[in-house]
C-alpha cells in the first residue's frame, strides 16, 4: 500500500461515515462513533442544564448577591458606611477618579526623581 492510495482510503471511511452505510453502523468502528456521540449529546444536555440552573438560581438568590456587593463597596471606599445607594455610587466614581489622579502625580514624581526624559 503507497501513500497515494491513503488519501483515498480516509476520504473513502469519511465518506461512508457521513453517509451512515449500514456496514460502517453494524461494525465496532460505526459501533464507537454512536457511543461518541451519545456521550457528546449526553454532556451537551449537562451543560444546558447547568447553565438552567444557574440562571434559576441566579434570580432567587439576586437581591442577596447585590446586597452583598454594595456592603463589599462600601468596605472599599472611606467614609461611605452611612451613605445611601446613590451617594455610595458618586463617591465612588470620585475615590476613582481621585485614585487616578494620585498615581499620575506619583508618575512624575518617578519621572523627575530618576530623571528620565520619557
Amino acid at each position: 500500500m503507497g501513500v497515494s492510495s491513503l488519501p483515498s482510503l480516509v476520504s473513502l471511511s469519511l465518506k461512508d461515515l457521513l453517509q451512515g452505510n449500514e456496514e460502517k453502523r453494524t461494525s465496532s468502528h460505526g459501533c464507537l462513533w454512536s457511543k461518541v456521540l451519545a456521550a457528546q449529546a449526553k454532556k451537551q444536555k449537562l451543560t444546558k442544564r447547568r447553565i438552567l440552573m444557574k440562571r434559576r438560581g441566579g434570580s432567587r438568590r439576586g437581591s442577596n448577591g447585590i446586597q452583598r456587593r454594595v456592603r463589599t463597596l462600601k468596605r472599599l471606599i472611606p467614609n461611605s458606611d452611612s451613605m445611601e445607594l446613590d451617594g455610595l455610587f458618586r463617591e465612588t466614581a470620585n475615590y476613582i477618579l481621585s485614585l487616578q489622579t494620585r498615581v499620575r502625580v506619583m508618575q512624575v514624581m518617578v519621572k523627575v526623581l530618576t530623571g528620565s526624559d520619557e
